[in-house]
């Protein structure tokens, strides 16, 4: 759905989130900004102005979210493709692959296995995975997308398969045997397959809130006609703002000229927990290894002295704490060789940035690195019977995703979901965070929004975006929501609160269990991308 931006649009009758006024009830717009907030009675001035007034009926008014961390491609493929998110058991998936391959003979690319959630607790052999291929060529990524299944007819592709790191004969490829498992299914696809797959991307998105997205690519995750297709996709207006993050060492050259935003996002330290290749200092409570160790400190100290000389963001993968400490030492003697105001000034990343303690949050902090975290994974696999238990032990496992650690030190954090890891679903990872499995990480739903709104702006230094207030850019979402309340931040006093003296503007309730607001209207930059029943 695409309008023209100039026009002056009058919202009222509703509740508008607004730091300018916390009990907004209207707000105008006009062309692609706020223009003024305020009360339904001071809005009847606007009334004879406005190209178009919309009676909210009570509805809520927010910044549009921001996804910090997605791959728009494979989200579309799990959209409109095979899925095997949710199968309870290695037959249930099996069955599902034999239904979808069908009589296809073209390729096929699925996503979202997880044998640690399955009975048989162990994913399928290649003859197993062959007996319902039927000969197609077939890649299976899994939940966490750091190894794959892949079928004979996929394997036969890769010519020298065999010899490279990750292989594996009869079980899930990971690491280089993954990587170009992968590049060899994607490129089956067509141009316009793949256009169709961005598009339910961004339709997605748009019905979700989402106003802006972070691509995360690269040359092992995607390819550079993938994402110069997708920021022209984009720029069209089909959807949301999609920012381009190119992860390839040393590639600065390449990340200009391909109009990415940084040189990171998906630049891999290390793997995944779930596939054990996360970087660990100590063993796996389930393996005899500490995980894969893709980059060096040395490494990180020269893609980010590179990226800061040519005043771009950097950006890393890195889960396991070896991993983590790896960035956070390359990033330290990058400050040394290039100025440590210059390093801390350009907010360079750390995904996911999963296991941290008290002393890696402090140098986040002291480091001006931003974290751009995945609530999710902790909604996912956290919990006492969760993967991370599995992986880790319990006393690991419940160190992980410490948000309110890295609050309290001022560590910018910065929400996404990884899709299709996990579903775009913001106000689920506002929930997730707010409702963490261990407590003592718990956010208020109030920080917890300010990330996936604010907080993905300010991970790309624009800092006046994700608010509405006057001369603001008007991307906002429009939802159904049933009361307003204010999270006390501190569950020792009442969790939940509908006072209003406490000038807070409300939020959702979002206790787990119950019923998540539903996009009623999506604008982005003034313009009409999703509009509900």
């Amino acid at each position: 759905m695409t309008e023209r931006t100039n026009r002056t649009v009058l919202l009222r009758g509703g509740n508008v989130y607004s730091p300018a006024d916390p009990f907004a009830t209207a707000m105008l717009v006009e062309g692609e900004h706020v223009a003024w907030v305020g009360s339904d009675g001071a809005a009847e001035a606007y009334a004879d102005v406005a190209d178009e007034i919309v009676d909210l009926h009570g509805a809520l008014v927010t910044p549009a979210f921001v996804d910090a961390h997605v791959h728009a491609t494979s989200t579309g493929l799990a959209l409109t493709g095979l899925d095997l998110g949710g199968c309870a058991s290695l037959a249930e998936a099996l069955e599902r692959i034999a239904a979808f391959v069908g009589d296809r003979s073209t390729s096929v690319i699925g996503h979202g296995w997880d044998e640690t959630t399955w009975t048989e607790g162990r994913p399928p052999t290649l003859a197993e995975l062959d007996a319902v291929a039927g000969g197609v060529p077939v890649y299976l990524s899994r939940t966490d997308v750091h190894s794959a299944l892949a079928s004979t007819a996929l394997r036969w592709l890769v010519p020298g398969l065999d010899g490279l790191a990750g292989y594996a004969p009869d079980g899930p490829l990971s690491r280089d045997a993954h990587h170009a498992v992968r590049r060899a299914a994607l490129a089956g696809i067509t141009p316009e397959q793949r256009r169709e797959a961005q598009l339910a991307t961004l339709r997605r998105a748009a019905e979700l809130g989402i106003g802006a997205l972070h691509e995360c690519a690269g040359p092992d995750i995607s390819s550079e006609e993938d994402l110069t297709a997708l920021l022209a996709l984009a720029a069209e207006g089909h959807g949301p703002e999609v920012f381009g993050y190119w992860g390839e060492l040393g590639a600065v050259d390449t990340a200009k000229r391909l109009g990415a935003v940084g040189a990171g996002g998906d630049l891999f330290v290390d793997g995944a927990l779930g596939s054990h290749t996360a970087c660990l200092h100590a063993p796996y409570a389930d393996a005899e290894h500490t995980g894969t160790a893709y980059l060096s400190a040395e490494q990180v100290a020269e893609h980010v002295a590179a990226c800061t000389e040519a005043g771009l963001q950097a950006g890393f993968h890195a889960i396991g704490d070896a991993a983590i400490t790896a960035v956070l030492d390359g990033v330290r003697a990058a400050g040394e060789r290039v100025g440590a105001a210059r390093v801390k000034a350009l907010r360079h990343r750390v995904e996911h940035a999963e296991a941290l303690d008290d002393k890696t949050v402090a140098a986040f902090a002291e480091l001006g690195l931003t974290a751009s975290v995945q609530p999710a994974f902790d909604a996912a696999w956290g919990g006492p019977d969760g993967m991370y238990v599995q992986r880790l032990g319990a006393e690991r496992a419940a160190a992980l995703n410490p948000f309110a650690a890295m609050l309290r030190a001022g560590v910018p954090l910065a929400f996404g979901s990884d899709a299709p890891v996990t579903p775009l679903d913001p106000w689920g990872t506002v929930r997730a965070a707010a409702f963490h499995r261990t407590p003592e990480h718990r956010i208020s739903a109030r920080a917890a929004f300010t990330a996936h709104t604010r907080g993905g702006w300010r991970a790309l230094g624009r800092d006046q975006d994700g608010v509405l207030v006057p001369g603001a850019v008007a991307s906002y979402a429009v939802w159904d929501v049933a009361e307003l309340v204010v999270q006390a931040p501190d569950d020792r006093v009442a969790g939940w609160s509908t006072d209003p003296r406490s000038g807070t503007p409300g939020l959702p309730d979002l206790t787990p269990g119950g019923p998540l607001p539903v996009c009623r209207r999506t604008v982005v930059r003034g313009r009409t991308v999703h509009l509900g029943g």
